[in-house]
């Protein structure tokens, strides 16, 4: 499959991308301004603005900013962010991590608004291609703004290509910014194709655009700039990705995050792009290496491309660990690992005895369940059930594994990050539906991914009735299926759970979390170079 190529993003970004006095004060341009209206120039300029998504996905930042403070994930021993778990006053409005987002999505933001406000001026280029290239600037900066307005509330909403720096910028109420960002994903419906798989992967197809669109209805109707049909159409436009296209679910749940070839499966409706060129792949998808447990200093073990690069960031919480019916649900096993086979032969002292272990013999298991202590010392392994889960020794997620890797030490991981996959739309569906009353249809929806999670013959034993439908049971189902994808911290702000769950679940971020939480601070680089300051351009209450 072709890719969308990102060797130009780089140069093109900086250029197109001309840095706002609230954003930067120096006026970075290092190609002629009339590139950008010729025809490879205003390809480039579409390219760049799919660039800064892996700025976002895949990334520390964006997985720390989305993944810890939830009731999902805590800190492991490791990492510098773990006051954002933890909700301490060190998050705050010089937190490096919030500032990179919102500057990097601000310099998308007006790449695309010079490929939507130069594409008039760009000659020789056939109109149809130019409306989808468009239409694809308009699906991105909709993106940009979603997950901006969700993390900051009101930001500053700009549709103009800014050339020059200015020093200007106000907070554009809720329900403005989400007009802009659904009047975007409506032409971008218009106009995009429903399948490019075989042309270049990875661009923004329609089916992209309804699911967005579907989230951010969802999304809008708990915000203060709700209204009275944006259920009825998140679970429109959510239905039309389900009956529309020829998306469907896998029937092995792992088989959904296979690399390589398996990137491209028929349950991907949009992915970010990664490569294994390191020319292209600026710093990679790096998901492969923060929810590894300390697994290479164990007897019998050392680190290997195979089991990863093990950063010890994100320790999946006891909360979640339980969520799975494990008799009959196959994600808990398909998401953990549970053995480790040496790969350092030896001999060690292990349960209070001398081991002697062999290349391919199991050096530790995990059974996520207590055993006595007659039964672990009976083993010839080192055995680690719940009551000895720690910051350093706890269940691996491997979904995100990157077994292509160079070598042990490569940062720069080469798999697609699934942004939006058919479950999480079946799951909108589902809630959508329920809230405007359709209980049976919502749990058919439910059903639907929960019967792919069934062990064979065990599908009937998964299902639910709308009488268990509650907000809740959804957000536990999102978790089951959707564990460490980036959505966490957006679900439970959307539907108002984030401070009663975390303070349930989280045991690190309970003591910390406060109710104005439900926002990120505003970056004080923001606020210092607007002119007016906090004035004109005031933090969110709490920070």
């Amino acid at each position: 499959m072709k890719k969308i190529n990102f060797i130009i993003v780089c140069l093109t970004l900086f250029a197109v991308s001309s840095c706002k006095k609230l954003l930067d004060e120096k006026l970075v341009s290092t190609v002629n301004d009339q590139y950008l209206n010729s025809k490879a120039g205003f390809e480039d300029a579409v390219k760049a603005t799919y660039s800064s998504l892996r700025n976002f996905y895949g990334s520390e930042r964006g997985m720390s900013l989305t993944v810890f403070g939830t009731d999902s994930y805590t800190r492991g021993s490791d990492g510098s962010w773990k006051f954002v778990n933890d909700y301490t006053s060190q998050l705050d409005a010089r937190t490096g991590i919030v500032t990179e987002v919102w500057n990097e999505f601000y310099k998308a933001i007006n790449t695309a608004n010079a490929v939507v406000g130069r594409a008039d001026k760009v000659v020789g280029f056939d109109p149809v291609l130019k409306d989808k290239r468009v239409a694809e600037a308009r699906f991105l900066r909709a993106q940009y703004y979603f997950i901006l307005v969700q993390m900051f509330g009101p930001v500053h909403l700009t549709l103009q290509e800014n050339t020059a720096a200015i020093s200007t910028a106000s907070r554009t109420p809720i329900a403005d910014i989400y007009k802009a960002i659904i009047a975007d994903l409506e032409f971008a419906v218009s106009k995009l194709e429903p399948d490019i798989k075989k042309t270049d992967y990875g661009r923004a197809t329609k089916p992209a655009a309804e699911h967005l669109l579907a989230k951010v209805y969802l999304t809008r109707a708990t915000s203060s700039a709700k209204e009275t049909d944006d259920y009825s159409k998140a679970a429109q436009y959510a239905k039309n990705v389900i009956n529309n296209y020829n998306f469907r679910l896998l029937p092995d749940y792992a088989k959904v995050f296979e690399q390589g070839a398996g990137e491209t499966n028929d349950e991907v409706i949009w992915s970010v792009q990664y490569t294994s060129d390191p020319l292209t792949n600026s710093t990679g998808n790096n998901a492969h290496v923060f929810f590894l447990m300390e697994y290479d200093v164990q007897p019998g073990m050392q680190r290997d491309v195979a089991n990863g690069r093990p950063f010890k960031r994100f320790r999946p919480t006891n909360f979640t660990l339980g969520l799975w019916d494990r008799n009959n649900d196959s994600r808990y096993d398909k998401n953990f690992k549970s053995v480790f086979y040496c790969n350092k032969p030896g001999t060690y002292s292990i349960n209070g005895k001398t081991v002697t272990l062999a290349s391919g013999d199991t050096a530790i298991w995990l059974p996520g369940v207590e055993l006595s202590a007659s039964v672990i010392a009976g083993k010839n392994y080192q055995v680690i059930p719940p009551s000895k889960y720690t910051p350093k020794l706890y269940p691996s997620l491997t979904k995100f594994l990157d077994p292509l890797r160079p070598d042990k030490t490569t940062f720069e991981g080469s798999r697609d990050f699934l942004a939006f996959r058919l479950a999480e739309t079946y799951l909108i569906a589902a809630e959508a539906s329920m809230y405007i009353g359709n209980l049976a249809e919502a749990a058919g929806y439910v059903n639907k991914v929960r019967r792919r999670a069934a062990y064979p013959g065990k599908e009937l034993l998964m299902e639910i009735t709308p009488v268990d439908l509650t907000i809740d049971f959804i957000l536990d189902e999102r978790d089951r299926e959707l564990l460490g994808e980036q959505l966490r911290w957006f679900d439970l702000t959307r539907t108002g759970k984030l401070f009663e769950r975390v303070k349930k679940y989280n045991v690190e971020a309970a003591p910390g979390i406060k109710d104005f939480h439900i926002l990120r601070p505003i970056p004080q680089s923001q606020i210092d170079l607007t002119e007016g300051g906090a004035t004109a351009f005031p933090q969110n209450a709490g920070y």
